[in-house]
């Protein structure tokens, strides 16, 4: 059985106004859970490396993944080291999410040229 396929190709037409909305609305859901666990992942190294209270750990966590900064200082080389490569994390994790939030907005466009009539 073929696989059903994530974006239609040429030789199908582009899709309605309301399909389109459920897909970026996929797309807005996977890039929320993406952010999700990488805020978990935050939480937890800061709670294991740094000894913070969840709260505080909540806290610079979200703080870098929304390029923000830290707030606490940090004490440990664990801690710091982690907070180094959490940041660089997210960076590049806020490219990605932006691009997939892009995707079908670029998909559509594309196929609206392109596609066969």
């Amino acid at each position: 059985m073929p696989k059903k396929p994530i974006l239609e190709n040429k030789h199908r037409a582009v899709i309605s106004k309301t399909a389109f909305a459920a897909r970026m609305a996929r797309w807005l859901g996977l890039t929320l859970a993406i952010i999700f666990v990488s805020l978990v992942a935050g939480v937890l190294g800061y709670h294991w490396f740094e000894n913070m209270a969840w709260i505080d750990a909540l806290l610079n966590a979200a703080m870098i993944l929304g390029g923000m900064g830290e707030v606490d200082a940090l004490h440990t080389v664990g801690g710091k080291l982690f907070a180094a490569f959490y940041a660089l994390y997210s960076g590049i994790l806020l490219v990605v999410c932006g691009g997939l939030l892009l995707v079908p907005v670029f998909h559509r466009v594309l196929h609206h040229f392109h596609a066969e009539n």
